[in-house]
């Protein structure tokens, strides 16, 4: 319906939602067009793979490390940093936004760095959960064998466990990516707005005085926004099943 509608001129958006633009309705990439140059949206495409990027990388490397550690050393240490990521999947992120926000302006974090970092945290809860689940269905004997050919734990961890880890690890990015790319809460929270934005927050410049909305190159940007992210999704959807399954054997 988005997509049918980014070709329709602005009135009929509205007047006739539903029916397939021709004649007088179609105005091409007009609307396209119009939603790049109000919006700023090249620069904030690029800050969104940047932050969407590097940000998943972190999750990936930080999260799968510790849930390694969690399942092969059983201590009360562990054990806490456990139960702790469990907790942080049941608290709302509306309970300590404002919190949030007030620390990271003053730790100077209104950057792509800086929300980086807490795009980590937020996610570490669900990514150690499942990596947790599938490293202990991993048989110790593996990685026995590895080290007794002389790999060290990093080189075990690299060669041996994460390949056996691809599903998961698949799973996980696209989860975590598709939540960062659509978010726009935290970054309307934590992003300094003067030099940095987000497609999410692109969006919103197209909303005008007293609430009025340009719906056709709306609906153009929310198109060009949507795509990237369903064209992984369709890539990368055969590993979802596969994964959460295999992260849930052992949780």
């Amino acid at each position: 319906l988005v997509f049918i509608n980014s070709f329709k001129k602005k009135a009929y958006i509205s007047k006739s939602p539903f029916q397939i633009p021709t004649g007088n309705m179609f105005v091409g990439l007009e609307n396209y067009i119009r939603g790049i140059e109000q919006t700023g949206l090249v620069e904030a495409f690029g800050w969104s793979i940047f932050i969407t990027v590097f940000s998943v990388a972190a999750i990936i490397l930080c999260c799968s490390m510790c849930a390694w550690y969690i399942s092969r050393v059983h201590t009360k240490v562990t054990k806490a940093i456990y139960i702790l990521c469990l907790f942080a999947m049941i608290v709302p992120f509306q309970m300590e936004m404002y919190t949030l926000s007030k620390i990271a302006n003053m730790l100077h974090m209104g950057n792509p760095w800086g929300i980086i970092i807490i795009y980590l945290g937020f996610g570490a809860g669900l990514s150690v959960f499942m990596f947790t689940g599938f490293m202990k269905s991993i048989p110790l004997e593996i990685e026995e064998a590895a080290m007794i050919d002389g790999c060290t734990p990093l080189q075990t961890f690299f060669r041996v466990v994460m390949p056996i880890a691809k599903p998961t690890c698949i799973t996980v990015v696209i989860l975590q990516a598709m939540w960062i790319w659509n978010d726009y809460l935290l970054p309307s929270l934590v992003l300094d707005q003067r030099k940095y934005k987000t497609i999410p927050m692109a969006v919103q410049y197209l909303k005008g005085g007293y609430g009025s909305v340009d719906m056709g190159a709306m609906m153009g940007t929310l198109v060009l926004a949507i795509v990237p992210i369903i064209i992984f999704y369709l890539f990368c959807q055969r590993y979802i099943i596969e994964g959460v399954v295999a992260g849930a054997v052992k949780g």
